[in-house]
C-alpha cells in the first residue's frame, strides 16, 4: 500500500548504513595487494529496489569479488536464484567491473567515490519475463561530513538499459525496451555503533543501521510500466560476527522493512531477514 509519510523525515530518523545492500561493504579499506573474496546469503526474501523479485518467496544469493593489486579496479560476480524453484525461470548472474577510489582523505570532505558497470544476465528465456539488462552507476559517499562519529551519508545514481535481446519478452511486452530504460537515484544514511560483545573473544559489537530512500525515474527490470517518483524506503540493521583463526570469516544477520510508496513498483511493504557468510582472503 501507499504510505503517506515524509521519507526524508523517515531517512533521517531511520538512521541506517548499507547502499542497496549489496552496495554496504563497498568502500572497505582494501589490502594493497590482490584480494578476494567469496561469499553466500540467504534471505526470506528478495527485495531489490522496492521491486519483491521472487514474489515472497526466499532466495539464495552467492558471490565472489577481486580487487585488483591496489588499483582501485576490481571484478565481481553475484548469482541469485529463488529456492522454491530450482534453477528457475528467474535466476539472475550479475557480472560487474569497478573502481572505487577515496579523495580527500582524512577530511571534513573526505569522499568515497565508486564507478560501475553491471551486466544483469538471465540464462533462461523465462518466458519473456524479462530479457538480459545493463547498468551503469556512481556511488559517493561522505564518512566524515556528518558532526557524529559512525554517521555517513551517502548517493548512488544508476542507469539501466537492456541488453541482449530475448524475442519472447519483446513479443509479449513491446514496450519492455522503454519500460526497462532509465535512472534510479538513492540517497542512503548509515550509522555504526558499539555495544559490549556478544562473543567472549570479541571486545566489543559494532551494530549498523541502515536507511535508504530509492527515486524510480519510470524504469522496471520486468519491462513493466513504472510511475516515475519516489518508490521505496527500506531501514534495516545488521551485525558482523567474525570467526577463524585469522578473524577472516564474517557471519552478519540482518533485518530490512519497507515502505512501499509506488504501487506501480509494489503495492506492497515487506519484512524480511538475512545471514551472510564471507570470507575475504
Amino acid at each position: 500500500m501507499k504510505r503517506m509519510i515524509c521519507a526524508a523525515v523517515l531517512l533521517a530518523a531511520g538512521v541506517a548504513g548499507a547502499s542497496d545492500r549489496t552496495w554496504s561493504d563497498e568502500f572497505a579499506d582494501r589490502a594493497p595487494e590482490p584480494q578476494t573474496m567469496v561469499g553466500a546469503t540467504w534471505e526470506s526474501q528478495y527485495v531489490w529496489r522496492g521491486f519483491d523479485v521472487y514474489d515472497d518467496d526466499s532466495a539464495v544469493h552467492v558471490l565472489a569479488d577481486m580487487a585488483l593489486w591496489g588499483t582501485g579496479f576490481g571484478v565481481g560476480v553475484v548469482g541469485h536464484q529463488s529456492l522454491s524453484e530450482s534453477f528457475g525461470d528467474l535466476q539472475r548472474w550479475d557480472g560487474t567491473f569497478y573502481y572505487q577510489n577515496s579523495l580527500y582523505p582524512g577530511a571534513p570532505l573526505a569522499t568515497n567515490v565508486r564507478l560501475g558497470y553491471v551486466y544483469y544476465y538471465y540464462p533462461k528465456m523465462n518466458e519473456g519475463r524479462t530479457e538480459d539488462l545493463m547498468e551503469v552507476h556512481a556511488i559517493l559517499s561522505w564518512p566524515n561530513l556528518l558532526p557524529l562519529a559512525g554517521l555517513q551519508p551517502s548517493y548512488a545514481a544508476a542507469y539501466m538499459w537492456p541488453g541482449a535481446r530475448n524475442p519472447w519478452a519483446e513479443d509479449r511486452n513491446p514496450h519492455f525496451a522503454d519500460n526497462a530504460t532509465g535512472l534510479f537515484h538513492i540517497a542512503m544514511l548509515d550509522y555504526a555503533f558499539t555495544v559490549p560483545a556478544l562473543l567472549s573473544d570479541a571486545d566489543s559489537q559494532v551494530v549498523k543501521l541502515h536507511s535508504e530512500l530509492v527515486y524510480n525515474d519510470g524504469v522496471s527490470p520486468f519491462g513493466t510500466r513504472v510511475k516515475a517518483g519516489f518508490s521505496n524506503v527500506v531501514l534495516g540493521a545488521s551485525t558482523d560476527f567474525v570467526f577463524g583463526a585469522n578473524r577472516n570469516i564474517i557471519l552478519t544477520p540482518a533485518l530490512y522493512y519497507q515502505f512501499s510508496l509506488e504501487d506501480t513498483v509494489n503495492p506492497d511493504d515487506e519484512f524480511w531477514v538475512s545471514v551472510s557468510l564471507k570470507y575475504p582472503f
